[in-house]
Formats: structure tokens, sequence, C-alpha cells
């Protein structure tokens, strides 16, 4: 299985690129570098553009068809009320978790749809349902992505490709742990456990499953 993970080397793209790793599957990752294992490709592309994707999509498909994508990047930002939110501030919410998947969505369904078969799943965030008071632009953003999925999954469902979103909440990542040091950590769901999520996902097992959009909250 050729899988590419956009976002590799963040908190939760490591752990998913190990997992995926772990099973034997040749993992292209968007990645400046990468030091685990030979079957592990890193490509270096600017997701903010089209060709950047187009360019991403070509490296990978050097490996062979690309049988599942993993898009894991996206941003958060915000902590003021609509009334305060800025234009910068909504603008980077929306290009970097809405803007970028649209790209990154629509490069790699070109191949997909060639080959008529992949499994496409985004990480979006329990915002996305759940909005977090003064987040807005982030949790529209994510909402807007739930909904680039279904459509996504509506018109591939005849094709042989799934595409589902997956909801985490906190993701116990030393980030997160930083930034909020005096919390439980205990409730937050693991890194793990979102790759264990994913390679169901990516499988071919999971067919009968496109446009779902899957929480995994921990115990928050």
């Amino acid at each position: 299985m050729n899988v590419l993970i956009t976002g590799a080397g963040g908190g939760l793209g490591t752990a998913v690129a190990k997992s995926f790793l772990d099973t034997g599957a040749t993992v292209i990752g968007v990645e400046r570098e990468w030091h685990a294992a030979p079957a592990f490709h890193a490509v270096s592309a600017d997701l903010t553009t089209s060709d950047g994707c187009e360019k991403m999509v070509a490296e990978s498909l050097k490996h062979g068809p690309i049988d599942a994508l993993i898009h894991t990047v996206g941003g958060f930002g915000g902590g003021a009320p609509v009334s305060e939110t800025t234009d910068q501030s909504w603008d980077s919410m929306l290009n970097l978790n809405l803007r970028v998947a649209f790209l990154t969505l629509r490069a790699v369904l070109k191949p997909m749809t060639a080959a008529k078969r992949g499994r496409i799943v985004a990480i979006g965030s329990r915002a996305a349902v759940d909005p977090i008071p003064n987040f807005s632009a982030y949790s529209v953003s994510k909402a807007a992505l739930v909904a680039l999925i279904k459509n996504v999954a509506a018109e591939t469902k005849d094709l042989g490709i799934t595409a589902n979103a997956v909801l985490p909440s906190t993701i116990d990542t030393p980030a997160n742990r930083k930034a909020m040091p005096k919390a439980d950590f205990s409730k937050w769901v693991t890194p793990e456990s979102i790759a264990n999520l994913l390679l169901f996902l990516a499988s071919e097992k999971s067919g009968d499953v496109s446009g779902a959009v899957i929480p995994i909250y921990g115990r928050a």
C-alpha cells in the first residue's frame, strides 16, 4: 500500500506515519525530512498553491499509485469573539484548514479517479460540530472541511473511492501539553488511537464507509 500523508512531521502526523510504516506500507510524507525508515519518502511541497499540490502528487506517483491520502495539515488560531475577529485571523484559518485541503484533495482525486480506487481521510476537529466560543474562524473552517469531504464522498461513490473525516478533541501532543500545562492529559485522545482508526479507514475493509464524520474524543 502506498499512503500519502500531509503534515507527516507534526505531532499527529508522526504517529500516523509510524503506524502505517509498521504495517509495511510505503509512506510518502509531505515533510522536509524523516529518519525512521527506508520506506518513508519525504516530499517538500507548498500545499497552499495549486502548483505545490500538483508537484506533491507527481512526486508521490513515482512510487506507484496513491492508495490512500491522510490529510493531517491544519492550524489553530483565534481567541476573540466574532465581533472582534480580524480579517487576518479569519483568512488564515480558512486558508490552512479549508483551502489547503481543497487543493490537496483536488490534486489527489485526479489519479484516484483514473484508477477507480482510493481512500481519503481528513483530520477535522470536534469544533466542526461543537463550536468553541471565541474561535469562530477555526470552528467554521473545520465545519467547511466536513462539508468538502461529504461532497467528495457523494461525487465518488461509484468510483471505488471513499472519503471520510475524523474529528478529534484535544490531541495529546507535546505542543498541546506545552500550551496547556495544567490540563488533565489523561482525558485527551492519543495520536496512536487516531492512527489506529486511520489504518482501518485507509484499508480495503473500509469500502462501505464513505461520507462518515467520525468523532474520537478520548474522555474529554
